[in-house]
């Protein structure tokens, strides 16, 4: 369905984390993003612009990405007539930005679909009414902590548990949790590319622990230590910010550098791109499942339905509202045996809470052709 973009408006939002969340990389007490919302001729759209404070994660962050939106990208969809598959196209010029892309494909996409009556879903395929989801656990100041964390999110029904690991904080906590809680459910490791080619035998070692995957322990070009890797360990290597395209993540199955996906559709330009890598995979048969970037409830929407389509095996990073946020900017998702239901109204299938949105709202900016506000 063709619409006419007629205005596009972008928001900072600061919403306080329910509990702290630090990985190798950063600290967050707080989830600070942005938020994009495409105005149409036919309806608005909205969409989660997954980047940080700091370009920590990838080289997207805050303070670069409002003159690369309203001064280079805003200006290519403002009053055209497009329709959200036509938005990559229009932005192919553009040299990375994926998140900041990923926002207005989605935007644009959540207002045609919202106008035509269709469910994001099941115009992405998704085959599934709910998804399994784990939850994601970040490094701690104690093992005490980070126990009673596990327990808490056990306790609640979560069927697999992300553990966020560095060198000098991964075998005993790893020994702490299995000890304490044994082997009967999913748990993994996130390295978010904190180790080192040398530490290759010390990763393999992890085996014994009976982790589910191994996550991104390497950098994100560093290919060959992944491979190294996954030919000394039984335990399946999983790559998340080496893949930001169906490409790379054809390049990476080809070399054997993992058997596992995590796609994060801000990190790889869309939701569109997404399902094609979730595509590449399922051909090579390679699990693939969606990890998270702190979502309000408007992009863990998103990545329910993404997440409903058939090669998303493994448990996704998406969770309860309860786990990030005392308030959300949507209705509350609650977790329902191990599972979060996927939304099945028009577009995302949920109702932005535009009181919420403006609570949290820090800096805005509209973009419409003129000057901006």
């Amino acid at each position: 369905m063709l619409m006419r973009v007629e205005q596009i408006e972008a928001r900072v939002v600061d919403m306080p984390l329910v509990t702290p969340f630090r990985t190798s990389q950063s600290l967050e007490v707080s989830r600070r993003a942005m938020l994009v919302r495409v105005d149409t001729d036919r309806g608005p759209g909205w969409a989660d612009l997954a980047v940080e404070d700091e370009p920590i994660f990838g080289h997207e962050f805050i303070d670069a990405t409002w003159p690369a939106l309203g001064t280079i990208m805003a200006p290519r969809l403002l009053g055209r007539e497009v329709t959200g598959s036509a938005v990559a196209h229009l932005l192919r010029g553009v040299v990375g930005h994926h998140a900041t892309k990923s926002a207005l494909e989605m935007a644009v996409l959540d207002a045609e679909l919202r106008a035509a009556g269709m469910n994001l879903s099941a115009y992405l395929g998704g085959a599934r009414d709910a998804v399994p989801v784990g939850v994601s656990v970040g490094i701690t100041d104690t093992l005490d902590e980070l126990v009673g964390l596990v327990s808490g999110y056990l306790g609640e029904g979560y069927p697999r548990i992300k553990l966020k690991v560095q060198p000098g904080w991964d075998v005993a906590l790893l020994e702490r949790v299995r000890a304490e809680f044994g082997d009967e459910f999913d748990l993994q490791v996130d390295g978010n590319g904190a180790y080192g080619p040398a530490e290759v035998s010390h990763l393999a070692s992890f085996e014994r622990f009976g982790l589910s995957m191994i996550e991104q322990p390497f950098p994100a070009l560093d290919l060959r230590s992944h491979e190294r890797l996954a030919s000394a360990t039984g335990v399946p290597v999983c790559l998340d910010e080496s893949v930001k395209s169906a490409r790379d993540a054809l390049r990476a199955i080809e070399t054997g550098a993992c058997s596992v996906v995590n796609i994060k559709p801000a990190r790889v330009g869309g939701y569109l791109e997404a399902r094609r890598i979730h595509d590449v995979c399922a051909a090579a048969s390679v699990a693939v499942w969606c990890g998270g970037m702190l979502e309000s409830g408007i992009g863990r929407a998103q990545n329910l339905a993404l997440a409903a389509l058939p090669g998303f095996t493994y448990p996704s990073d998406i969770s309860a509202t309860s786990r990030y946020f005392e308030r959300d900017l949507t209705e509350a998702f609650e977790l329902e045996n191990g599972c979060l239901r996927v939304p099945r109204g028009a577009g995302s299938g949920v109702t932005v809470d535009l009181d919420a949105v403006d609570e949290f709202t820090v800096a805005r900016k509209v973009y419409d052709g003129s000057a901006s506000a």
